[in-house]
C-alpha cells in the first residue's frame, strides 16, 4: 500500500461538483449508498450549508489539485437529545482507493468531530457489499452495534446495514 499523498481540508462550496462526481458512481455502481441515483447538486448545497450549520466537519481529500474523496459528520436523528451523535460519512473516487485514502479521511474527521463537541460517531454500512468499509472502520476504533436485515433493496438483491459505533 503506497501512503496517500492528499491534503485533507475542510470542504468548500467549489468542492461540491466534484463530491457530486464521486457519490454519483457509488449510487449508480455499488451497494455502498442505497440511492440509486446521483444527488443532485443543489442537495449537496444543502447538506454543505445544515452540516456547516451545525458546527460539524465536512472534509476533501486532494490529490495533485483534484478532489480524490470527502467525509463528512451528519446529524444521526433529528431529535435534539441526539445532538452530540453523528453519522459519519467516506466515500473515495474509484481511482483513489487501496492507498490509506480512507483511513486519513476518516482519522481526521473523528479529530474534528472530537473537537466540534462529538460524543458517538455511527457508521451505518451495507452488507454485504462494503466490507472494506466495515473494516476501515473496525481499524479505528468502531464496533458493532447492531444490524438491521433486508432493510435494503438494490441491484436486484436484499441488503442488511450493520451499524457500527465509536466513542469519542
Amino acid at each position: 500500500m503506497t501512503a496517500p499523498t492528499a491534503t485533507v481540508r475542510a470542504a468548500l462550496r467549489a468542492d461540491l461538483p466534484e463530491v457530486a462526481r464521486i457519490y454519483g458512481h457509488y449510487a449508480l455502481h455499488s451497494v455502498a449508498t442505497f440511492d440509486e441515483e446521483p444527488r443532485p447538486l443543489a442537495q449537496w448545497e444543502l447538506k454543505y450549508d445544515e452540516i456547516a450549520g451545525r458546527g460539524l466537519p465536512f472534509l476533501v481529500a486532494e490529490e495533485a489539485g483534484r478532489i480524490a474523496g470527502f467525509a463528512y459528520a451528519g446529524p444521526w436523528r433529528p431529535k435534539p437529545a441526539y445532538r452530540n451523535t453523528v453519522e459519519d460519512t467516506v466515500y473515495l473516487d474509484p481511482a483513489a482507493t487501496g492507498r490509506g485514502l480512507g483511513a486519513t479521511l476518516l482519522a481526521e474527521l473523528l479529530a474534528e468531530c472530537a473537537r466540534a463537541g462529538v460524543r458517538q460517531v455511527i457508521a451505518v454500512i451495507t452488507a454485504p457489499g462494503s466490507e472494506s468499509s466495515a473494516a476501515l472502520h473496525r481499524r479505528l476504533g468502531f464496533t458493532e452495534a447492531g444490524r438491521l436485515t433486508e432493510v435494503g433493496h438494490k441491484h436486484g438483491r436484499w441488503l442488511d446495514t450493520v451499524l457500527l459505533q465509536r466513542t469519542l
